[in-house]
């Protein structure tokens, strides 16, 4: 992880706690438990059929194939555990809203702006059911990307609330 810009921890280093504070976590549902049942199940389910080729030299044809299988099995479950490691934390104080996204191959991602000034917008698109994004600083940012459609829907409600408290005087 970076060290966050300058204009970020001026901003966040307060000594007023924030009126809003969610950090947001992609859903894990493989614990460690289950990557290794998972791994252990894949291996005895490849090579129950190798039995039947004990002794011929098919097995050690067919062997290094499905060695490669398990081994791109253990991989993209791995990578897919790293990328999960993404997050976000969204910050509201009176004056100033904050987001920090952990980005688990990019470099973080920082953004803040006068609450004021921000909207929430939820969008339906092809990809995307209940799309949300904040609009402020002349900057749109993703919001949540990783949630379930209805988690997005209680997000933004939830953001717009503090929001529109912030805007009254």
């Amino acid at each position: 992880m970076q060290n966050p810009p300058q204009d970020y921890l001026t901003a966040t280093n307060r000594s007023d706690p924030p009126l809003f504070e969610r950090h947001l976590k992609a859903h894990r549902s493989l614990t460690n438990r289950g990557f290794v049942i998972t791994i252990g199940f894949t291996a005895v389910a490849l090579l129950l059929p190798l039995l039947a080729f004990l002794g011929t030299f098919a097995l050690w044809t067919l062997l290094p194939y499905l060695g490669a299988a398990l081994a791109a099995l253990w991989y993209f479950i791995r990578r897919n555990d790293h990328d999960g490691t993404l997050g976000e934390h969204i910050r509201i104080w009176p004056d100033l809203i904050a987001v920090h996204r952990q980005n688990p191959r990019a470099e973080d991602q920082y953004w803040v702006a006068n609450p004021y000034w921000v909207t929430t917008k939820r969008r339906n698109t092809k990809a995307v059911e209940n799309y949300l994004t904040l609009k402020g600083q002349g900057r749109e940012i993703e919001l949540g990307a990783f949630l379930s459609s209805a988690e997005r829907i209680e997000l933004e409600e939830a953001i717009t609330a503090q929001l529109n408290a912030c805007r009254q005087p």
